[in-house]
């Protein structure tokens, strides 16, 4: 007898769409297509965090942490005036390439749809400004509140 492959692949079709999301015939795997709330999540590695609520604390201070190190970057001088114009060029260069990588690591995340992933993202670059971009921790220099200035960051502005 053949089997009714039409049958079982319609089926398995119209099952796999829902309210939140697809998921995948082959794999048996949700991929949420919306936001939803919930510790049970994959966030940047397969089966990370997992079904744990406390390694979903990890990855969430994780992706904050991620978020602040983007800020930084954007906002960082370490390279001395002085320094040889190839050398600073090279340094800066894997600045940017570091900066671009972990900012795409946090692109990652909040596209597992996760609320918290979502919040824990924000939340890290607001804390990321407000810590290295606003000049509210930063000595005045006397001339002017500086706010908004990127004078002092060794790499250009971020693109969108």
């Amino acid at each position: 007898m053949m089997p009714r492959h039409g049958t079982i692949v319609s089926s398995l079709l119209t099952s796999a769409w829902n309210t939140t999301g697809f998921m995948h015939p082959h794999r048996k795997m949700m991929m949420h297509m919306t936001f939803f709330w919930g510790h049970k999540t994959d966030v940047l590695f397969k089966g990370w965090p997992g079904s744990s609520s406390g390694m979903y604390a990890v990855a969430l201070t994780f992706v904050f942490a991620l978020a602040v190190l983007v800020e930084w970057f954007n906002f960082c001088s370490v390279i001395k005036p002085g320094t040889h114009k190839v050398a600073a060029g090279f340094f800066r260069t894997g600045m940017y390439a570091v900066r671009s990588g972990l900012s795409y690591m946090v692109m990652l995340a909040v596209m597992s749809f996760n609320g918290g992933v979502f919040l824990a993202a924000v939340g890290g670059h607001a804390v990321g400004f407000a810590l290295f971009g606003s000049r509210v921790f930063k000595k005045s220099s006397g001339s002017g509140s500086g706010s908004g200035s990127r004078k002092g960051s060794d790499l250009p502005p971020p693109k969108c």
